[in-house]
């Protein structure tokens, strides 16, 4: 089956041309003009991906993001954008952004992060060592429902969070470099990404760890990258 992608923005030709070309691709796809359209249609509908302009009139794409992840929509979402510095990244992967790309495009590198972004949902649906629940110490992880159990308490993760963790776990009691990391959970590299990396690292001890300052589970390895230690 075809996978069905929604594109939203406020460009027409530019949206009306994307859709022509992705169809072409082999993909379907349906076009809005606006955010809250494009919210509307993501709500009703079901798409295999999002790719979202964020200067839009009515509803930019950032608040559109924010407002599907609020509703525990889980579509993958692309930022398709003139913003193109790095602090606009960052900004777009906080609101729960899959991928992020710059206007001016390529459309050929676009096609390749769109099959990166489907590629990585691939490989994280399936749980590792072919476990839904993976567990550690006093620590239960589903990475199913994106939800931990820690400390006696159930905490709702990210999508971010649990294919950072489903990394780790997969790679238990071996360093994971951050290039890897950032390739196999973000699909890309750019320079300031390392601190994205440590943000979501330090979130993942304080879920996880007694005490998030001795960590005894998610080790930082300086210069390299993480490990996770866990006993078979």
């Amino acid at each position: 089956m075809k996978k069905h992608i929604l594109i939203v923005d406020d460009e027409e030709h530019l949206a009306d041309a994307l859709a022509h070309n992705l169809q072409f691709e082999g993909f379907s796809t349906t076009v809005a003009y606006d955010g809250e359209e494009g919210l509307r249609l993501a709500r009703t509908m079901q798409f295999d991906l999002v790719i979202l302009d964020i200067m839009m009139p009515k509803l930019d794409g950032l608040e559109v993001c924010r407002r599907l992840r609020a509703t525990g929509s889980r579509v993958p979402i692309l930022f398709l954008t003139a913003k193109a510095a790095d602090a606009d990244r960052l900004l777009g992967l906080k609101v729960g952004a899959d991928d992020y790309v710059a206007k001016p495009f390529l459309l050929e590198e676009l096609i390749l992060r769109i099959h990166g972004v489907f590629r990585r949902l691939e490989w994280y649906s399936s749980a590792p060592a072919d476990q839904e629940i993976f567990r550690f110490g006093e620590n239960e992880v589903n990475f199913l429902t994106y939800e931990a159990t820690t400390g006696g308490r159930t905490v709702s993760l990210t999508e971010k969070e649990c294919m950072l963790m489903k990394l780790l776990v997969e790679r238990r009691n071996q360093v994971v470099s951050r290039e890897e990391i950032l390739e196999r959970v973000w699909g890309y590299r750019f320079s300031t990404s390392s601190r994205t990396i440590d943000n979501f690292i330090v979130r993942l001890r304080r879920y996880f760890e007694v005490d998030p300052k001795d960590p005894q589970h998610i080790h930082s390895v300086r210069g390299v990258g993480y490990r996770f230690t866990c006993p078979d």
